[in-house]
């Protein structure tokens, strides 16, 4: 009887022992298999670009650059504390994207921008206006911008962003739609957010509600 129960215990005893090591070499393989695939889906995540986020990029460091040569006039012709406040922002925020998209762009090996007209064919685009991104001003409201000052140059320079903001919120509402580089994804929902309150906020400075 002794020897029975021995016996029966020595085989449970086996047989957990079986069965633990089973689940920790299952453990540690779905481990592996887990960290692996984290792994190569961070690393493609990261490198996965398409045709639409080059585009963005091409498009949206030009539409920065003339806002930021529309904000750097403000310091010396706005007469409203307001309105310059809203140009140094401005500066603040789209100067390091434009470094950030111009990164991608040379780790993409692709140019700065289209250098064929290709603007025409971009995504987001707004051609009723008359101009090849939405929201940008052309040579004759940049010049009479540039000789305003004071009172006129307020209205002026507030009028012109809301419009060439409105182009920026179009152009990243595409990229968010259509992009496939989660860094330029995250981007153009930052530009939709920050863009759209600042519109909110320039309307309220013309007394627009």
């Amino acid at each position: 009887m002794r020897n029975t129960r021995t016996l029966t215990r020595r085989a449970v005893l086996t047989a957990v022992s079986v069965t633990a090591a089973l689940v920790l070499a299952a453990c540690g393989s779905d481990d592996a298999d887990s960290q692996a695939g984290a792994g190569s889906s961070t690393s493609a995540s990261a490198g996965a670009h398409n045709a639409q986020d080059v585009s963005f990029a091409q498009g949206m460091i030009p539409h920065h650059q003339q806002a930021l040569e529309m904000a750097k006039l403000a310091a010396d012709q706005a007469s409203s504390t307001e309105v310059k406040d809203l140009a140094s922002r401005i500066e603040k925020a789209q100067d390091p994207e434009i470094e950030t998209m111009s990164g991608w762009l040379t780790s993409w090996g692709e140019k700065a921008s289209e250098s064929s007209g290709g603007m025409d064919s971009m995504p987001g685009m707004d051609h009723s206006a008359g101009s090849a991104m939405p929201g940008m001003m052309d040579d004759s409201d940049m010049g009479m911008l540039k000789k305003a000052s004071g009172a006129d140059f307020d209205t002026m320079f507030l009028t012109m962003m809301i419009e060439h903001h409105k182009g920026a919120v179009a152009m990243a509402t595409t990229e968010k739609d259509k992009g496939r580089y989660g860094p330029a994804t995250s981007m153009a929902d930052d530009i939709v957010s920050a863009q759209t309150a600042e519109i909110t906020e320039m309307n309220k400075l013309l007394g627009k509600n």
